[in-house]
């Protein structure tokens, strides 16, 4: 069954085509949802009142040292996680040696996601081994 191309396409025949449009909506997809995320963000800020209310307003029965304990360790996970996934090809051993570390400790499952994200960077590669013309 082929899909029918929206009026004014081009059929969807030509494998570099596809690809190029692929990339297009994947950028749009992540791009739309930074956007939320943001508006998400925001929105966190303005129900707790505040930036600095927004660990304890998370767990108001926790001792707050404990709360920020524990903000501190998320943030510096997520900061972490953004360099993989900003540039995973520069993270190709650093995520290798991590994923046996776990791999080591009996941590298999973890190891399995590490290596799930770690074959996606091996196949995506560097972007600008195939770039595609952006949207203006």
């Amino acid at each position: 069954m082929t899909a029918e191309p929206v009026s004014g396409a081009v059929p969807c025949d030509d494998q570099g085509w596809v690809e190029s449009v692929d990339g297009v909506l994947a950028a749009r997809a992540r791009s739309s949802a930074e956007y939320l995320a943001g508006l998400l963000a925001a929105a966190e800020v303005e129900t707790a009142g505040g930036a600095r209310k927004l660990p304890a307003d998370s767990w108001p029965d926790v001792d707050p040292g404990v709360v920020q304990e524990i903000w501190d360790r998320a943030c510096a996970t997520a900061w972490s996680a953004s360099r993989f996934a900003s540039s995973p090809w520069l993270y190709r051993d650093r995520l290798q040696g991590l994923q046996a570390a776990l791999s080591e400790a009996g941590f298999h499952a973890m190891a399995g996601t590490v290596g799930r994200s770690r074959g996606l960077v091996a196949r995506a590669g560097h972007p600008a081994d195939s770039e595609i013309a952006r949207e203006h």
